[in-house]
């Protein structure tokens, strides 16, 4: 029997304050909580892949790392870059590269909850 992967079926980013992260998540991105979120977690209601905040596992030390996510692209779709990142940035949220227009529509990265560098983008 030969195994496959089909790809990525969830992502989440450890955090240290849990509610402080989904906060920002619902609160700048709009995000929405699923119904069910084990403990110690935040799942939302992302299609296609589910998103979610949560503890960090045993054995990590987020304080010991200079920025968390470091070498990971996390990318989230939009219907309008440009009107969020007007937004954020009316937040003062650290925006790490301007709007553009890329590859897969307009485009720009921030610092969401503790250094995350997220790239948002219209699709």
């Amino acid at each position: 029997m030969t195994v496959t992967v089909s790809g990525p079926d969830f992502i989440a980013l450890q955090v240290r304050d849990v509610e402080a992260a989904a906060a920002f998540f619902e609160g700048h991105l709009g995000l929405r909580r699923a119904p069910a979120s084990p403990p110690g977690a935040v799942v939302f209601a992302t299609e296609p892949v589910p998103f979610a905040v949560r503890e960090p596992l045993p054995g990590v030390d987020l304080d010991a790392v200079e920025r968390p996510g470091l070498g990971v692209a996390l990318w989230f779709r939009t219907t309008d870059a440009q009107a969020l990142h007007d937004r954020l940035h009316s937040a003062g949220i650290p925006i790490v590269k301007a709007p553009e227009d890329g590859p897969f529509g307009r485009m720009f990265t921030f610092v969401g909850p503790e250094g995350y560098a997220i790239t948002t983008h219209e699709g």
